[in-house]
């Protein structure tokens, strides 16, 4: 029998397998997550609820199907958790707002329910930034950094990308608007994937930006987003702008590899104002690849500077829209950054919206011509070695901080396509770093395969915070 300190290590396809196969118990892996949580969630500030008697209920029918013989896949009796992003019945839903503390849909989200037709346990609910936005709120506590409390934890999916790293979790739902599943990935040392616009319903989940908005999950290993991915994806009646292709057999394709797949490198992108730290990490990524057997492909990446500057404007309008029901009605109740943004949504021209969506329209249609000769993207998550809170507190005073931080990862909200984020490296302090591959519209399977296959080459995405086995 494993440990249940080793069971918290462990990827969620292999605590999969131990629950499976009748070796570990849903319901003592779940009262295991629970103290693990008790134990060291108070310093981490990752969860804003913990739904025990729920999960614990949960875990007490997975354990009896399975006994019966009736096993419902890798996710079943596997704890997990969600973003406070999206409706559930067991707790309300804030989004990091006060405002909506006691916000209570009375149905889950379909993301949610479909996990739970899964089998998942569902543990509770994980912070994020105000309205999935860029800060905090000033009265909310924010995750704590598990590698270093000095860094950051990525935003706005910081919860989720600090809980899995930590394990008290064996997997998370995410949201992305600008980079939120992405950040907090690579920040926390988890692999995380932006599906493309639509994959995954966003019925259920409360809006920042809703073209713009992703749903996804964050996990240890790329294998594990397959299996994530094949409970959540697929058309929703209840979100019309869901895709309605059929859905991939993701978990059984990722074992494909990417001997003959054509990875495209633009150069002169990828290095731009890069810290030497991110250039290494990325020529030891095109390496692996390449010995792997993939194809490196110079390419040009298509100049969309106007319209990742233009996210900010769209994502403003669209969260004015969003919030039209409480602000400025109750402005009193929002932090400064979020009423800022709604501020200016509020205040934008009509003309400069469509100005910005035509732009937008413009670079959808560059970025995917370039998938005409490449079958997938490798760029760095962000051009900086991991970011003290102290650097982040000052991205208000530094505008090219902010470009930075979206150039690589707001462009793909804009434009829809997937992504996905890889650990790849660490800082000199061993803070961990990431890669990010980009595909073509609906080519999570093939991302997924390319991830499974990066990870069957190094051990990145198995490093875990080392000081918490001591806490723990």
């Amino acid at each position: 029998m494993t440990t249940q300190d080793a069971l918290t290590d462990l990827e969620l396809l292999e605590v999969s397998a131990l629950i499976r196969d009748r070796e570990v118990s849903p319901l003592a892996l779940t009262q295991a997550l629970l103290a693990r949580i008790a134990a060291l969630d108070p310093a981490l500030n990752s969860y804003v609820v913990v739904t025990a008697d729920s999960a614990l209920a949960q875990a007490a029918t997975a354990e009896a199907e399975i006994a019966a013989g009736r096993w419902r896949g890798p996710l079943h009796g596997v704890p997990l958790g969600v973003k406070d992003l999206f409706w559930t019945v067991e707790a309300p839903t804030a989004a990091g707002m006060p405002l909506r503390r006691d916000a209570w849909s009375g149905d889950d989200a379909t993301v949610v329910r479909r996990l739970k037709a899964a089998g998942a346990v569902i543990l509770g609910k994980q912070q994020l930034t105000e309205g999935a936005y860029a800060d905090h709120h000033p009265t909310v506590a924010p995750p704590v950094n598990p590698w270093n409390p000095d860094y950051w934890t990525g935003i706005s999916s910081s919860g989720p990308g600090v809980a899995v790293a930590a394990g008290l979790c064996f997997g998370a739902l995410g949201s992305d608007t600008g980079g939120s599943i992405r950040w907090p990935s690579s920040a926390n040392g988890v692999t995380g994937l932006k599906p493309t616009w639509g994959r995954v319903s966003r019925h259920g989940a409360v809006e920042l930006a809703a073209s713009l908005d992703h749903v996804g999950p964050m996990a240890r290993s790329a294998a594990d987003l397959a299996v994530l991915m094949q409970a959540i994806a697929g058309h929703d009646p209840a979100d019309p702008t869901s895709r309605a292709e059929p859905v991939p057999a993701y978990a059984a394709e990722i074992a494909g590899g990417v001997r003959g797949l054509r990875i495209g490198i633009d150069p002169r992108w990828n290095a731009s104002g890069a810290d030497p730290e991110v250039s290494g990490m990325m020529a030891e990524a095109a390496a692996t690849f390449e010995a792997l057997g993939a194809r490196l492909v110079e390419v040009a990446f298509p100049n969309t500077t106007e319209a990742v500057a233009d996210w900010a404007l769209i994502c403003a309008v669209e969260a004015a829209v969003a919030h039209a029901g409480t602000f400025p009605s109750q402005r009193e109740a929002y932090g400064p950054v979020l009423a800022a943004v709604l501020d200016r949504g509020r205040q934008a021209s009509a003309t400069a919206y469509q100005e910005a969506l035509l732009r937008r329209m413009a670079a959808r249609g560059a970025v995917s011509a370039l998938f005409r000769d490449i079958d997938l993207l490798l760029t760095p998550v962000q051009p900086f070695a991991p970011l003290t809170l102290a650097t982040v507190r000052t991205l208000g005073e530094q505008p090219e901080l902010i470009e930075g931080l979206q150039r690589f990862t707001g462009v793909f909200d804009l434009t829809g396509h997937p992504a996905l984020t890889l650990p790849a490296g660490a800082s000199p302090g061993g803070l961990p770093m990431a890669v990010q591959l980009v595909g073509s519209d609906l080519a999570e399977a093939t991302l997924l395969r390319a991830g499974v296959a990066f990870q069957s080459a190094t051990n990145w995405h198995r490093r875990r915070p080392g000081a918490l086995a001591k806490a723990a």
